[in-house]
């Protein structure tokens, strides 16, 4: 049969895989496996509560929850009776949620935890069109998901959810996603089943995929990568093992063995850290192994270009190093898909050369998301770049190098937003992306920059600050940084050093290191930044150079409103609350 409604997926993944671990979630210490009959029941049953509800064509549903099976149970019967799925990230500020739960007119609402139910529970009496809420854990005085499931049991409706899906078009809405902004509400993205289908099918050629493949899946599932990877995955037949959190995600890596996993830059660059630290522990001959091998896999480069001497030497650095860091992430890994942010190329290099394949890839949530990526094809890899376009999908770029797309994976639109929509998409279909790119070697796509973030200084330089963050942000030292300066002589920057790591550096130092606010004042350390900041201006055209960065002793984050959830810099945010830090770098009165 044909795929082209997710739910299509379903009778497949029974037929052809009949797995006994189609998805699995650790509950109290344990792995609970649920096989593809017993997913693609408990999905039946509750599209058939949902039904019995008065649920269908266009009814809203929100879901707001940490990935585990109860996710895609939801997301799946919610498909099946025609209905639009909603999920939210479970970080949401309440203004925030109350805005989407009103703009969607949510019926009906899916949560995991108590935390989160209470959230739903305080804002409900400013939505009006909320019914109900289901939990996913057993919370008392809440209505639990079991409820339906019970009631789709004892009242089944199979020849009516038929009739629905044999009704839903491939290019049918099947669920908005809303994308929050580093201004503004955020806008609801209305993706069609072959929105996600065509880029799922498409983004095969990622890895040589198996059905015996095992996937940790620890990314949002609200967010289209996480969401559009597990699609696949059930497409493909590989089983989907969800992480119990972040902080477990190295026992679990070790636990599960799994072949692949999407992640986002700051894990790997945190993974990596940590590796780095535990040489830096090492003494004699085993630092001086560890180094050696670093600095050769910082050094690699694809198809044995650096010739046989140094693939010999990579061989040795294999055997004795790097398969240490191999088993820390289970021993098993064929790949690892990177995206939401630009991937370090050191860190391409150093994990490759350890034999671990980190697939660099490109998109959005309007695009499905993939446009393009990495992958296992011939010649399928370019460290620095976001890889080729996928099958079926096209790239453009406009006079001033933004990126414009159109494929089948080009949102229908965004959700009451008839003005924003003809803003991003323009009459002839070009979807315009808001990022600057090149391509390099004809088919390789390069992202340079965010065009909205580009400034200019006051001498009418034009300033691409996301690619001088990402070059800084590659010192060990460096945890988050922005560029300033726009309409003043120069470019500045606030930096959040890297604490963890200098709490290392001042032990081997002897330096004191007190509080954050009193490290960043230490003259030392402020001179051994400066100079990570000067290594990085060798590199830069003199305009751009960075003068007079400063220090800031916490991290920005999403719960003080400096970063979105795809962890974008909200700018505006923090230059207003670092307003006196700014004036005092560009001199003002």
């Amino acid at each position: 049969m044909a795929i082209t409604r997710i739910f299509d997926i379903l009778p497949q993944l029974l037929e052809k895989y009949n797995k006994p671990n189609a998805l699995a979630l650790k509950e109290n210490g344990k792995w609970k496996l649920y096989s593809s009959q017993e997913f693609i029941d408990n999905v039946n049953h509750l599209s058939y509560g949902l039904y019995n509800l008065g649920l269908g064509r266009e009814d809203k549903i929100a879901i707001i929850a940490n990935n585990r099976p109860e996710w895609n149970f939801a997301d799946f019967a919610i498909q099946q009776v025609g209905a639009v799925s909603v999920p939210i990230y479970p970080t949401i500020s309440e203004h925030d949620l109350t805005f989407i739960l009103n703009d969607a007119k949510i019926k009906y609402v899916f949560v995991s935890s108590n935390d989160l139910y209470k959230k739903v529970k305080a804002v409900a009496s400013s939505v009006p069109s909320i019914k109900g809420i289901y939990t996913f854990n057993t919370i008392e005085g809440a209505q639990h998901w079991s409820e339906l499931v019970n009631d789709g049991k004892q009242n089944p409706k199979a020849k009516e959810i038929e009739a629905i899906k044999n009704s839903i078009q491939p290019n049918d809405l099947f669920s908005i996603l809303y994308t929050s902004g580093t201004t503004g509400n955020p806008k609801g993205v209305m993706l069609s089943h072959n929105n996600l289908i065509s880029n799922s099918i498409a983004s095969q050629v990622l890895a040589p995929f198996e059905s015996n493949w095992k996937a940790l899946s620890f990314l949002p599932l609200n967010h289209v990568y996480e969401r559009m990877l597990s699609t696949l995955y059930f497409y493909l037949g590989v089983s989907v093992y969800y992480a119990e959190s972040i902080e477990t995600i190295g026992d679990n890596l070790k636990e599960i063995q799994p072949q692949i996993f999407g992640t986002v830059p700051r894990l790997l660059e945190k993974v990596y850290d940590k590796i780095v630290a535990k040489g830096e522990e090492q003494t004699g001959i085993k630092k001086k192994l560890f180094f050696w091998a670093l600095n050769l896999g910082l050094r690699y480069e694809l198809n044995g270009a650096n010739g046989w001497w140094y693939e010999f030497q990579l061989k040795i650095a294999n055997k004795i190093i790097f398969n240490k860091w191999r088993e820390a992430l289970g021993g098993k890994i064929v790949a690892v898909a990177s995206g939401g942010a630009a991937l370090q190329p050191r860190l391409a290099r150093v994990f490759q050369a350890a034999r671990i394949i980190v697939l660099e890839g490109y998109g959005l949530t309007e695009t499905s998301p993939v446009v393009a990526v990495n992958n296992f094809l011939p010649n399928g890899i370019k460290f620095g770049t976001v890889g080729t376009v996928l099958d079926k999908v096209t790239v453009s770029f406009a006079a001033d190098g933004e990126i414009l797309v159109k494929g089948p994976n080009v949102m229908l639109g965004y959700y009451n937003r008839p003005d924003a929509t003809a803003e991003a998409i323009d009459s002839d279909g070009w979807f315009h992306t808001g990022d600057i790119g090149v391509m390099e070697d004809g088919r390789f796509l390069k992202i340079t920059d965010r065009k909205k973030e580009i400034f200019k200084t006051s001498g009418g330089k034009y300033i691409a600050p996301v690619m001088i963050e990402n070059k800084l942000k590659e010192s060990p030292f460096i945890e988050q940084v922005m560029v300033i300066g726009e309409n003043q002589k120069y470019a500045s920057a606030l930096i959040v050093p890297a604490f963890a790591f200098l709490k290392e550096y001042c032990k081997r130092k002897e330096i004191a290191f007190t509080t954050t606010e009193e490290i960043i004042k230490n003259p030392t350390i402020k001179a051994r930044i400066l100079e990570e900041v000067e290594k990085v201006n060798t590199t830069l055209a003199q305009y751009e150079t960075i003068k007079r960065p400063e220090l800031l002793p916490r991290e920005w984050s999403i719960d003080n409103n400096e970063m979105t959830p795809k962890l974008s810099l909200k700018r505006k945010v923090i230059m207003t609350a670092n307003k006196d830090l700014i004036d005092k770098i560009f001199g003002a009165e």
